[in-house]
């Protein structure tokens, strides 16, 4: 991470992901079925299931069975979460929400991790290596991104909400 002006940005390792048949129960869990979905490996046995939706008001209105969310994705490994995403239609490139009860989180206010597997992949259908994120959960989150050959960077301003010392 380094500072750019009065903006932070992180750099993240590029996660190309692959389609894949979607998840058993994975549209019951989500309340909505997504148009496709694909998966991003951060290791052989843990992934991301990327949920892609038609439009913004899908993403928004999505309320997840999270129980039911815990289940869905097992087999050979763990998924960490789904990733949610539509095309922005109030400002920005795509939208996104990500869920991961499995890993005590039901909803992540705004992930970095998921957007080195969402650029890639909004970067390839909209034709360019710049674009304008949001993910659109409660509290929200905003960021510019760029598309390298194996990082995508992303810029954008961040807030302080813990402090602390690990004694180790």
């Amino acid at each position: 991470m380094r500072r750019d002006g009065d903006r932070l940005a992180l750099r993240l390792p590029r996660l190309d992901p692959a389609p894949v048949d979607p998840p058993e129960g994975l549209g019951r869990a989500l309340g909505a079925a997504p148009t496709k979905v694909l998966r991003a490996h951060y290791a052989p046995d843990e992934w991301d299931d990327v949920a892609v939706f038609a439009t913004e008001d899908e993403v928004a209105a999505l309320a997840p069975d999270f129980a039911a969310l815990v289940r869905v994705g097992g087999g050979a490994g763990r998924s960490r979460g789904v990733i949610c995403t539509a095309p922005a239609a109030k400002g920005g490139d795509f939208v996104s929400r990500y869920f991961a009860p499995a890993a005590g989180i039901d909803e992540d206010p705004f992930t970095g991790s998921a957007h080195g597997v969402l650029v890639p992949f909004w970067a390839a259908r909209l034709g360019r290596d710049t674009l304008s994120a949001r993910q659109i959960s409660a509290r929200g989150g905003a960021a510019d991104c760029l598309l390298g050959d194996t990082v995508v960077t992303l810029t954008g301003r961040a807030v302080t909400y813990l402090r602390g010392e690990i004694e180790i």
